[in-house]
């Protein structure tokens, strides 16, 4: 167990748990409302935020963002594609791979759906935590988030 700075011990096997929980209910809740108001999940919504957020992407851009593997990727873009949400297009400087890019219809999802997101989260975690409790647990998922990217633990090999 690690200790506190007040010297008191802390239960990681817990905070994992209540970590792993509160994301979960938090994807769930989100993707509800998501999937209710514009018909995608948010981890499609992830994706296409992403994909506006960062033109040229490539399917290996997207798989070391969200940590998953090259496949599930790829399948999810086939089928973010197949929506007609994205488009694959050739990749001038490295003809074995593909840029990703927004449909026109995916821009105004994304641009749609980001309201919805962006209220839900606040409501969900603003309703839940104070100014003070959110600044500090933010940055405390942060710093650990970094750690792991930083020496990639986690990271699928394929």
């Amino acid at each position: 167990m690690a200790s506190k700075s007040s010297g008191e011990p802390v239960d990681l096997p817990g905070f994992f748990a209540d970590l792993v929980r509160c994301e979960t209910r938090l994807y769930n809740a989100l993707n509800d409302r998501l999937r209710e108001r514009h018909g995608i999940v948010t981890s499609q919504f992830e994706v296409l935020r992403y994909l506006r957020d960062h033109p040229g992407s490539r399917v290996a851009d997207l798989a070391a963002e969200f940590a998953i593997g090259i496949g599930a990727t790829s399948k999810g873009v086939d089928r973010l594609e197949k929506q007609g949400w994205a488009v694959r297009q050739p990749n001038p400087s490295d003809r074995r791979s593909s840029l990703l890019a927004l449909t026109d219809d995916g821009s105004r999802l994304t641009d749609a759906a980001e309201k919805t997101f962006a209220d839900g989260v606040a409501e969900l975690i603003g309703g839940a935590l104070d100014g003070p409790s959110a600044s500090a647990a933010a940055r405390a998922v942060s710093q650990l988030r970094s750690a792991l990217e930083r020496d990639q633990i986690g990271t699928p090999t394929g």
